[in-house]
């Protein structure tokens, strides 16, 4: 067995919402079967979208997906232009800014020191 591709799938209370909030972000909306599944790609990770009922539903738990990024002052600018609420940080790492999705899914954008 070979593992062709892997992707994150996380799980959602609206599919058009959720697709629109990743393609605002500049998340490509690679493939998409009705309201069933939808996948966005970035570089170096896919992301499955995948509508829950209200029995499984239960956030992202621990999980968070990072995008590493060359401008941290563009991201910022975009998540204002956005109204998406974010909080910026640095550390040793680099600089940081964390925000959620609209299901409560932790994201972040770094401009990292390496």
């Amino acid at each position: 067995m070979k593992i062709k591709e892997s992707s994150i799938t996380i799980m959602v209370k609206d599919m058009g919402a959720s697709i629109a909030f990743y393609q605002s972000l500049g998340v490509t909306l690679q493939d998409r079967c009705g309201y069933h599944y939808a996948q966005m790609t970035a570089p170096g990770i896919v992301i499955g979208i995948h509508p829950a009922n209200d029995k499984e539903f239960n956030g992202s738990g621990n999980t968070s997906i990072g995008f590493s990024i060359d401008n941290i002052e563009e991201a910022t600018a975009l998540l204002k232009q956005l109204s998406i609420e974010s909080k910026s940080s640095q550390d040793g790492g680099g600089q940081l800014i964390t925000f959620a999705d609209p299901d409560g899914t932790m994201l972040y954008f770094i401009k990292s020191n390496w």
